[in-house]
């Protein structure tokens, strides 16, 4: 192993031995392979008081052979529909995003990726994510549109669907 693949399973073990010894709630995470520590699966529990309350949302988390200098890439596995969430299930926040400068002009470089970031981090962000979804950079453009011109209408339509069938996927 090198220097940075040793450092790699020095931080993934502590965090996956932290979140087992003191789990976060609302969601929980492990290896999808015990062989592999660069990929992970976490389940996300819909936050409390939102649209998404109740669902139990699938994702994998990959983490390049450079971590912690660049961030994982997030994908959901069990369908959603959010502002934030491209059709493909990617999830696009920040703190996901290449560190430094935006070209756009959009985030401040602190917004970006820090090797700071932990599991734990990106995971509170996702669930503040689902709470409060950012409709000015979206990754699902119909999702922003309806969220910002028929939120209670077909867009909760929509996220009910999604949640109902997370719960019958959930633990397939």
């Amino acid at each position: 192993l090198t220097n940075l693949e040793s450092c790699f399973s020095l931080l993934n073990s502590f965090s996956y031995t932290e979140l087992n010894k003191n789990p976060v709630e609302g969601f929980s995470a492990g290896l999808i392979d015990d062989n592999d520590l660069y990929r992970w699966e976490v389940l996300i529990i819909g936050p409390p008081d939102t649209l998404y309350e109740g669902g139990v949302f699938k994702a994998h988390l990959t983490f390049p052979k450079d971590y912690p200098l660049r961030p994982p890439k997030m994908k959901f596995i069990t369908e959603i529909w959010h502002p934030n969430v491209d059709k493909n299930g990617d999830v696009c926040i920040s703190i996901l995003h290449e560190p430094g400068e935006d070209k756009y002009g959009y985030e401040k470089p602190e917004e970006r990726w820090l090797p700071i970031h932990t599991v734990e981090t990106i995971m509170i962000s996702v669930i503040s994510m689902l709470a409060d979804p950012n409709g000015d950079s979206p990754a699902n453009v119909d999702a922003a549109k309806e969220w910002r011109e028929d939120r209670n209408g077909e867009f909760k339509r929509k996220v009910a669907r999604c949640v109902r069938k997370s719960q019958e996927t959930a633990f397939e």
